[in-house]
């Protein structure tokens, strides 16, 4: 449920002035919080524990993926709060290299969402308890969900009957990329003028 327009205002604001060094704005129905790397574990604990929100429920922790920036991802945190019936939402920006402080202490349910970032994009959570593949298998190269990584991808599984176990091959396409038209079937292909078409009478 989105809150109304001076809620948001409201909850903004408040933000804002106890959370100086954050950028606060107001987009899609929710109150966005910017934040510096360093500051997401004070950030996150000042939200949950201030009486005026108590943002006590962490949702979800996700990436995002511009490759063209030099800071490629956006680690974006989603709270809730239960008490208050509100929801706001707090990203960051870092690389392939900056670790991003944990906050599985402060919100249990972050070990797992921490996890599938980083199967899922490479991003390094620094002080987490358990930092190993959530999602994809324990020989697995690389990270699905970057913008970079193949559709196809690298190896294909398959269990093998004759050797009771699963097996890993190269990629093999099967055939070559084609070109599609991408024509609706409604609008059909475009006429191609036939022998004697020049013939007919036109209108």
């Amino acid at each position: 449920m989105q809150m109304n327009t001076e809620a948001l205002s409201t909850l903004s604001e408040q933000v804002a002035a106890t959370l100086p060094q954050a950028t606060v704005s107001i987009a899609w129905g929710e109150v966005n919080v910017a934040v510096a790397i360093d500051a997401i574990e004070p950030t996150l604990r000042t939200l949950r524990d201030d009486p005026r929100w108590l943002f006590e429920t962490l949702i979800d922790v996700c990436g995002v993926d511009y490759p063209e920036r030099a800071k490629r991802f956006d680690v974006v945190y989603h709270l809730l709060s239960m008490k208050k019936n509100i929801r706001i939402r707090v990203k960051l920006q870092t690389d392939e290299q900056a670790a991003v402080p944990s906050v599985a202490g402060l919100f249990p349910t972050a070990n797992w969402f921490e996890r599938e970032a980083f199967d899922m994009y490479g991003i390094l959570f620094s002080g987490h308890p358990d930092l190993r593949r959530l999602l994809t298998d324990y020989g697995f190269s690389g990270h699905p969900l970057r913008k970079d990584f193949p559709l196809s991808g690298f190896v294909e599984v398959r269990y093998d009957d004759e050797q009771k176990r699963v097996v890993y091959n190269p990629v093999k396409l099967q055939q070559e990329f084609r070109s599609f038209d991408y024509l609706s079937p409604w609008e059909g292909a475009k006429a191609v003028p036939l022998p004697g078409d020049e013939k007919a009478a036109k209108p």
